[in-house]
């Protein structure tokens, strides 16, 4: 169930309402994730973002750096990134599947994977970070983030948000805890630790850095070779 979620039922205005309807600690933590990003780009950067959604970094991205892509699965979330992130001719969005891209080899100095991404696009997670490397050049950044654990009550709290307002199934309690979020439509929201970030790299021949940040996002940070 949890497959394709997002791209059909959690797409464009009901992502939107999402991060819209999130709790103060909740957007402390989203707006601590861009900054950790922006800390890392430069204007003479190439930037790529995978799972773009509706484009709420787009726009800051761009703002930083030379040019930005932004590639989602979502058809109705990339119109309406189109629609309000307007005419920046620095800004492309594709749809694109973020495990088989269509860009060459060493196109982007610096690629993104936030917001639990990596857990949220239910794919192949070692399969994914290697292309994200692979479309990165040599001596570029790909950072890929999601929850830390000391952020699991308001996590929780803003899942059960979601819920309240009909975003998300039901919370089912039973089968939520040690990191994961369950719901009774079949919605499953797990998350990475650290050592999972270290083997995924090790495993694809890269070395990574985990940073913590805000006691809300993990961070795994790798520098291509």
């Amino acid at each position: 169930m949890t497959q394709g979620y997002y791209s059909e039922k959690l797409s464009a205005e009901r992502l939107r309402a999402c991060y819209d309807l999130a709790p103060p600690r909740t957007k402390a933590y989203l707006e601590a994730e861009i900054g950790f990003v922006l800390e890392r780009a430069s204007p003479h950067m190439r930037a790529l973002e995978l799972g773009c959604g509706y484009g709420r970094v787009l726009k800051r991205l761009a703002d930083r750096t030379q040019a930005v892509i932004g590639i989602d699965t979502s058809v109705a979330s990339l119109q309406m990134a189109r629609e309000s992130l307007g005419n920046i001719r620095s800004l492309h969005v594709a749809a694109m599947d973020a495990v088989c891209m269509g860009f060459s080899d060493r196109t982007f100095d610096i690629t993104i994977c936030i917001q639990n991404g990596i857990s949220a696009f239910h794919v192949d997670r070692q399969r994914l970070l290697a292309e994200a490397a692979r479309v990165t050049k040599s001596g570029g950044i790909v950072l890929f983030s999601s929850y830390s654990s000391r952020f699991w009550t308001p996590r929780l709290e803003w899942f059960e948000v979601q819920a309240a307002h009909g975003l998300v199934g039901e919370i089912d309690y039973e089968a939520t805890g040690n990191g994961v979020i369950a719901c009774k439509d079949g919605f499953c929201a797990t998350a990475i630790g650290e050592e999972e970030f270290r083997a995924l790299a090790a495993n694809v021949g890269l070395v990574s850095k985990i940073t913590e940040v805000d006691n809300s996002s993990l961070f795994c940070e790798i520098v291509v070779p």
